[in-house]
């Protein structure tokens, strides 16, 4: 079986493991089919995620179909599911509230432990969940990111008459403007790399500027998914008087001009990932709709052994959303055949 597996900070390779074992108790075997490149396995990656813990196998946002099931697991051989890469506990303070995001004993695929960019691996059933019919796996392989933006985009009310500004257009800020724009808002996004600029304007009408180009404007409604500090100083004076700023982003500090929010009575909203399921059932049925475009962030596809070209892509900001096939090995002169992992 072939997996991607990183050493330590900016050391991945590819290699060959032992066959997994046999599933037991809830516990499902998958096989991958596509996992995405998020922001978080490229600062594992560079080594900028000080509570990620080496060597382990990168990746989380992945689908795939239960090749193997225990006999007590909760999906039969054959279904096609999407991963819940954060585990919860089911039993401290919040996870009783349903806020199973902030569970107190949360481990993070991919970050503090393995994750699942190789042919095939082992979870419990309880972190899956299956994928309809008429849902792709290239739709479908968008479900873990785009759920983080469904859950933040509950902090808030987007209507028709919604001014929207998006600050930072990198997965998630992409998403986010997706979304605003197909419940009817009136969406900017702003980023300082023109390419992606370029490219959310395909996304929909939505318009796409240079941090420097806006003119004193001001939003009903500001997501901040840049996640630096002065993308989120920018985004605190971009909210309208009353207007709301939900952080997306994951910026280490940052300044907050307190007696502007005060004055201004802006509220500000801090969101983490997602609850399960609830907030992947809404995410699906998103993507399920033909006239949301959100799936259309995914610039390339490519066979997971070019992972090096994979990463390098993502690392230079200039594309959307790269996303591995795990079906598909790239082999020496060039071609491609099926992969054949060990049952």
């Amino acid at each position: 079986m072939l997996e991607l597996f990183l050493k330590k900070p900016n050391e991945m390779e590819l290699r060959d493991v032992e066959t997994l074992r046999t599933p037991v108790g809830d516990e499902v075997k998958i096989k991958v089919m596509y996992g995405g490149i998020c922001g978080s396995d490229l600062s594992v990656f560079q080594g900028k995620l000080n509570h990620a813990k080496y060597p382990l196998r990168p990746g989380h946002e992945l689908v795939g179909v239960v090749i193997e099931a225990g006999s007590s697991a909760a999906y039969q051989v054959g279904t096609r599911v999407v991963i819940l890469p954060n585990t919860y506990c089911g039993k401290c303070v919040p996870c009783r509230r349903g806020e199973t995001n902030i569970c107190e004993k949360k481990e993070s695929l991919g970050v503090t432990v393995d994750g699942g960019f190789s042919q095939e691996f082992l979870i419990s059933s309880r972190y899956v969940m299956d994928i309809p019919d008429d849902l792709p796996d290239e739709r479908a392989v968008i479900i873990e990111p785009f759920a983080v933006v469904v859950h933040a985009f509950k902090k808030v009310n987007i209507t028709k008459e919604t001014s929207v500004c998006v600050v930072g257009c990198g997965n998630e800020g992409m998403l986010a403007a997706a979304l605003a724009y197909h419940l009817g808002g009136r969406v900017t996004a702003i980023d300082i790399n023109p390419n992606k600029l370029e490219f959310i304007s395909k996304v929909g009408e939505i318009r796409a500027v240079l941090p420097e180009d806006l003119d004193n404007e001001t939003f009903d409604v500001v997501f901040e998914a840049a996640g630096t500090k002065s993308s989120v100083e920018q985004a605190v004076h971009l909210v309208r008087p009353g207007g709301a700023l939900v952080v997306i982003g994951l910026a280490k500090e940052a300044n907050l001009p307190v007696a502007h929010v005060v004055r201004n009575e802006l509220t500000l909203y801090g969101t983490i990932i997602y609850n399960f399921p609830a907030d992947y059932r809404e995410t699906i049925e998103y993507l399920r709709d033909p006239t949301f475009n959100g799936a259309s962030i995914v610039s390339k596809i490519l066979p997971f052994t070019k992972y090096k070209e994979a990463f390098e892509s993502a690392l230079s900001g200039d594309f959307g959303k790269i996303v591995l096939d795990f079906n598909n090995i790239e082999i020496a002169d060039g071609g491609q055949e099926e992969s054949t992992a060990k049952k």
